[in-house]
């Protein structure tokens, strides 16, 4: 720790920015200030971007930025911007797109050297402190860079120029236009198919992310073709990564990937976004396979944000938890020593969970050899064979064992929480609540489904704005909100609107589509923008972007057209199907290239190519037979499904095309189902058999009207 002053980050919002306050630069938070005193000064600007939990953010500031005498290169020749990347996600995209151009890689921390204007011309990621390994070091980067600044000013000029032009015309996808077609959705079925890891599950080689959308296009393909080897590759995967140590075995929730094919050394880091949607494949894979292994993932992942992921008493869902808890480990709270595991067990327990994780003397960790990370080696009956004992003993002792080593595992120093609450993904996290509850029923049904709607109720109170939509962060300084934020608040919206019939979440919903068209939208060019158009200037970078790829979080235009389509179908309002087909028709070109990266373009495209699927079931409240229909619906995974549960005294529902002519003419005191699509409603059902039928064949053949 330095006896360095702190410095002005110490008054930031964000914990990252925060956790620089004691280093002995000149910080600045991203903003006109840097950008005047740059020019003013006539210095160019050593930019940071990482986040509060990424290892090697924490290690360049360890060995570089608290180091005083390249801290003192910095403040002489720089002026010096540290940026929070979950905070501005908007600065971070457009410096990602450069730096990959220049050095041919992205992440996390991103150093870029920029003009004065903001314009970079200079980047990489992590530099060591000194040469290393043929590496120039950081010092003599920080000193080129500078001589550079001073003699050879107009090449960088140059340099930065036609990068700020490649970057622009990267952003917009320009040529990307073309007419829609929903065969782009069967090249993505190959691409990802022929990406897919028979022996281990997943796609592609190491390192292995989990690629939440293409699980929910493969199940939703499957249910439309019947096609088995695709529910495999779903299931096999699901299976294969909650055995392995990308999941933690003893609390529950994933870590953000993998660094090998087998899903067995994770980096350690949770991420909300991650566990939000792998939560909702592991529900809609149970659904489709009723395999308890799969539902008992879904019910870890809600435990463990309950308990560390989310304010319980007001709402809302944390960003994330750290790897690490200090710059010495890299998850050593995760990890077990074989003398940590016997110590927390007795004898015999310890003996098969040995067996159980493949904990053994030599473990995985490179820094400390011996731990060992937790993964699922071997199933009860190999253990009972191996010790001779019988399969029941050997499950009872596992899950008793479970209990043990998490206790022996909380006192341990634990990783930072960053309790920031970001608008877009509590709205994922909603979402996959409200799913949760209709799937898992019981008591997960009331809980999840009251901290959902707790969690969007105050989101409306702290992020939302009439005349702007939603902010990016729930409490704190405001901050302007991106198109992640409003796209992923609608869907959050409308489940939240199917759960309880709220006509006030559907309104605000239909607003903030309506905000993000007039905000966002390109009326010639079809899509959305990430910002604003009446956003302020970004520095030398103030592209128009438009955020396709799925990466981290499933890409935003794609999450626009579902939410376009979705609209349509309770509204009839036909300029929301047109904007869905002109944002469709904005990446038409490019997207069956994106294959796996793409794979939210082809949940939208699915969704706009056979319109969503609408139950409504009538009935008194509490009635058997009703109740009988609500457990029949829920059964059945489809990609944008819509479910709502009319009584007696229901008030008016926001309904269009088929359905709103049916519904008037069902008795409302009669236990039934009507499933309606489009233009096309089949006839009312009492039969539960029946409406899983209609579900899951009815509708396989519908077309686009």
């Amino acid at each position: 720790m330095s006896s360095h002053p702190e410095n002005r980050l110490k008054d930031s919002a964000s914990p990252y920015l925060r956790s620089a306050a004691h280093q002995p630069i000149d910080w600045h938070e991203w903003g006109d200030a840097a950008f005047a005193r740059a020019q003013s000064e006539d210095k160019p600007i050593l930019l940071d971007i990482g986040a509060v939990w990424c290892h090697w953010c924490h290690v360049i500031d360890r060995e570089s930025y608290e180091n005083p005498e390249i801290a003192k290169i910095i403040n002489e020749h720089f002026v010096a911007v540290k940026v929070d990347r979950d905070e501005r996600p908007d600065v971070d995209s457009r410096y990602q797109s450069a730096v990959s151009a220049i050095s041919g890689q992205g992440g996390w921390p991103l150093t870029g050297f920029l003009l004065s204007d903001g314009k970079p011309f200079f980047g990489g990621n992590y530099f060591p402190p000194e040469d290393q390994m043929g590496r120039p070091g950081f010092r003599r980067i920080l000193l080129a860079v500078a001589d550079s600044y001073r003699n050879k000013r107009a090449e960088l000029e140059r340099a930065a120029n036609s990068l700020a032009d490649a970057v622009s015309q990267a952003e917009v996808f320009t040529g990307a236009r073309a007419d829609f077609d929903p065969g782009v959705v069967d090249a993505q079925i190959k691409s990802i198919t022929q990406l897919f890891d028979i022996k281990n599950g997943g796609f592609g080689r190491a390192p292995k992310f989990p690629h939440s959308s293409a699980i929910d296009l493969i199940l939703e393909r499957y249910q439309q073709t019947k096609e088995k080897h695709l529910l495999a590759m779903a299931e096999t995967t699901l299976e294969k990564m909650t055995s392995g140590g990308v999941y933690d075995q003893l609390a529950g929730g994933f870590h953000r990937y993998s660094v090998d094919e087998r899903w067995l050394v994770p980096h350690f880091e949770k991420m909300s976004y991650d566990n939000s949607e792998l939560l909702k494949n592991y529900l809609h894979g149970y659904q489709l396979t009723e395999n308890a292994f799969l539902r008992e993932t879904a019910e870890g992942i809600i435990g463990w944000v309950n308990e560390v992921l989310s304010d319980q008493i007001k709402g809302g869902f944390y960003a994330s938890q750290d790897a690490d808890y200090s710059l010495d480990d890299d998850g050593d709270y995760f990890t077990w020593s074989l003398d940590e595991l016997r110590a927390a067990l007795l004898p015999d327990e310890a003996r098969v969970m040995e067996l159980y994780y493949d904990v053994e003397a030599h473990g995985e960790m490179h820094h400390n050899p011996a731990k060992n990370v937790l993964w699922i080696a071997r199933d009860a009956t190999d253990i009972a064979k191996q010790l001779g004992l019988d399969e029941t003993t050997v499950r009872l002792t596992v899950a008793k064992s479970k209990g043990k080593l998490l206790a022996a595992r909380l006192p341990r120093p634990t990783p930072f929480i960053d309790k920031t609450m970001y608008v877009s993904w509590n709205a994922m996290f909603v979402s996959a609540y409200l799913d949760a509850a209709h799937v898992l029923g019981g008591s997960l049904d009331r809980s999840c489904r009251a901290f959902a709607l707790k969690t969007l109720d105050r989101m409306l109170k702290e992020a939302w704005s009439d005349s702007l939509g939603f902010g990016h962060r729930i409490g704190g300084p405001a901050l302007e909100g991106s198109l992640d934020d409003q796209v992923f608040s609608v869907l959050a919206l409308l489940d939240a609107y199917e759960a309880t019939l709220a006509p006030r979440y559907f309104s605000v919903a239909q607003k903030t589509m309506d905000l993000a068209i007039a905000r966002y939208g390109d009326p010639e060019g079809g899509g959305f923008f990430d910002r604003p158009s009446d956003a302020a200037p970004l520095g030398g970078l103030d592209v128009r972007r438009k955020p396709f790829q799925d990466s981290p979080t499933p890409g935003a235009n794609s999450v626009a057209a579902i939410a376009l389509v979705r609209m349509h179908a309770f509204t009839g309002d036909d300029r929301y199907r047109a904007f869905a087909q002109k944002t469709l028709e904005a990446f038409a070109g490019i997207a069956s290239q994106y294959g796996l990266f793409a794979a939210t373009y082809g949940l939208a495209a699915t969704l706009f190519a056979h319109h969503p699927l609408q139950v409504v079931i009538t009935g008194p409240v509490n009635d058997p037979a009703a109740q009988a229909l609500e457990t029949a619906a829920h059964r059945v995974y489809r990609f944008g499904k819509s479910f709502l549960r009319v009584t007696p005294e229901t008030p008016q529902l926001h309904l269009a095309g088929a359905l709103k002519e049916t519904l008037p003419h069902l008795p409302a005191k009669k236990a039934l189902a009507v499933v309606c699509s489009g233009q096309t409603c089949w006839p009312p059902t009492s039969d539960p058999a029946q409406l899983v039928s209609l579900l899951e064949n009815g509708v396989a053949g519908a077309a686009t009207s």
